[in-house]
């Protein structure tokens, strides 16, 4: 395994931000013990996001400290004082005096103002650090996502070239192969401009096509290749959609190929008016 690789796979930003399923997970702590590599880059990425939550920290809005106030603020008050009025008997059976007594009262006690002013500010912290992780988490995995269709994207791409690639590479073995007959097919009177090359194998008398330059076929409309046999048109094959040369039918003798335009799906006998090009076999 190439550690390096790993480390940039996605997969330690991906399980610390909560990304990684069960088995992906279990897979980074059991390389993170083998590999010290894994191991200081998980710590690094960790920290990295530490760091980014501190320097990122949203103070709390002034609303929350008002409404802190107003529930604290029975705390700090002076106490209720309640006048109660208690009768006054002398000892000696005088007339009985009434007397006022103030006695303070607190409407709610200490211990619970403060239990929930503390709860306030935990809520207030803990809604605070949801939303933050949230947008980070949101920005990440969106990040993510962009890379993971980029590189699906570039990865597309590769495979569409090396299909390319190797269709050259066997055209390039084609043309060179000394087995082959090659028929040059330039464009016929008014279409001048046109030109293709027919590779026909002497041994397996298979029919190979390099359409150097025809014009776009129109709409419904498909080019198809004939084999000139005794003076009579053989169909040698369709020509579709393929990068370099074109593989046809296996023609066992032909004198010539020409190529006409003809409707999409070909045509059991080829439209003269609709010639394009025409080459004799010399080998």
């Amino acid at each position: 395994m190439n550690v390096q690789d790993y480390i940039q796979s996605g997969i330690i930003e991906s399980y610390l931000l909560g990304m990684a399923n069960e088995q992906e997970a279990a897979e980074l702590m059991q390389l993170s013990r083998q590999h010290p590599e894994i191991k200081q880059a998980i710590d690094s990425f960790e920290a990295s996001l530490e760091a980014t939550a501190f320097a990122n920290a949203v103070p709390a809005p002034a609303p929350i400290k008002n409404n802190l106030f107003e529930l604290l603020k029975d705390d700090f008050a002076e106490p209720i004082v309640e006048k109660t009025t208690t009768p006054i008997v002398p000892l000696n059976n005088a007339a009985k005096t009434t007397s006022t007594i103030e006695t303070p009262v607190r409407s709610i006690s200490n211990k619970f103002s403060y239990m929930a002013a503390a709860s306030t500010i935990l809520l207030v912290v803990s809604l605070g650090l949801n939303y933050y992780f949230y947008n980070k988490y949101t920005t990440a995995n969106n990040n993510y996502l962009a890379l993971l269709k980029e590189n699906n994207s570039i990865t597309a791409d590769n495979r569409v070239y090396q299909t390319k690639m190797l269709d050259y590479q066997t055209s390039m073995q084609i043309v060179s192969d000394p087995n082959m007959i090659k028929v040059s097919m330039p464009g016929v009177a008014g279409k001048e401009g046109n030109l293709t090359t027919v590779y026909w194998d002497k041994k397996t008398r298979d029919v190979y096509l390099l359409a150097n330059n025809l014009p776009q076929a129109e709409e419904g409309k498909q080019y198809q290749v004939w084999a000139m046999v005794n003076g009579n048109p053989v169909d040698a094959g369709l020509i579709e959609d393929c990068n370099g040369v074109c593989r046809l039918k296996n023609i066992p003798n032909a004198q010539a190929f020409a190529i006409t335009l003809e409707k999409k799906g070909g045509s059991p006998s080829p439209d003269l008016s609709q010639l394009y090009v025409l080459g004799n076999v010399n080998g």
